[in-house]
């Protein structure tokens, strides 16, 4: 299991893995208890590969924080998510120690911990997976786009005129 392949589904709580797609939206099942539901296509998801935490200098990928505190802890995570507020701010500071205090929430700081109990061991958090899958190369991304013709401006070769006239309604 890939971490691209996990979302989050507000109004549904916990973390879900998506298992195929129809029509009207996706099929998802829970990470917490395997059950199977259907998500609508219009409702708004959220894939982990593109959530980050607010840094003083820059955002941070939810990979890299994960790494981090398996790196610092290993298996099991020392302080708890119920944790009071300010017990989970210096726990988060050893993690991340430049994280933005006014826009990262406690909540937020709950959530990734909550997550990565979740999620350690099931997922390969060192492996690298390409935010944008895409059929260019970098070098073809640099190239301008050549314009073949003007698609609103007036034609100038074989424009037809038609001698019809307009007849003003009476």
């Amino acid at each position: 299991m890939e971490l691209k392949d996990i979302i989050s589904v507000p109004g549904l709580g916990g973390l879900h893995k998506v298992i195929g797609n129809n029509k009207t939206g996706f099929i998802v099942e829970s990470l917490v208890d395997g059950k199977r539901t259907m998500v609508n296509g219009t409702q708004r998801i959220m894939t982990l590969v593109d959530v980050a935490i607010y840094t003083t200098e820059e955002e941070k990928p939810l990979r890299e924080i994960f790494l981090k505190i398996q790196e610092v802890e290993g298996d099991k995570l020392s302080v708890d998510p119920k944790d009071d507020d300010a017990s989970l701010r210096n726990y988060f500071k050893k993690i991340v120690p430049n994280y933005d205090e006014e826009r990262v929430y406690v909540s937020d700081i709950r959530k990734v911990l909550n997550w990565f109990k979740l999620l350690n061991g099931k997922v390969d958090f060192s492996k690298v997976e390409a935010s944008g899958d895409s059929l260019l190369s970098a070098e073809d991304h640099a190239k301008p786009v050549q314009r073949t013709h003007e698609v609103h401006g007036p034609k100038t070769e074989g424009a037809k005129t038609t001698a019809t006239k307009t007849r003003k309604k009476v």
